[in-house]
């Protein structure tokens, strides 16, 4: 990540964005010497949702229907045949 000074940022703010933008650079924005801020490409920076947004996500999302106990008996199964794991690694 580049670092730019708050004064060049604000000299050349243009010219920053389009690094930005079309370069992807990344830069910290440092005032006094001191990190104050990180300007990075929109598509870099992850989406946060809220609470409710989850749920609404959730159950929005699409149904087995009539495959779900199914589903859950296939899962269950093969959690039940999976082999157990030895007592002592085979290296030790």
């Amino acid at each position: 990540m580049k670092t730019i000074n708050a004064t060049d940022a604000v000299r050349t703010f243009s010219e920053l964005l389009n690094s930005i933008k079309y370069k992807g650079d990344r830069y910290t924005v440092l005032r006094g010497g001191k990190p104050v801020a990180n300007i990075v490409p929109f598509e870099s920076v992850p989406v946060r949702r809220t609470l409710g947004e989850l749920r609404s996500l959730i159950k929005n999302l699409p149904s087995l229907g009539d495959d779900a106990d199914r589903f859950a008996n296939d899962i269950e199964k093969i959690i039940r045949e999976q082999p157990s794991m030895p007592e002592k690694a085979s290296w030790e």
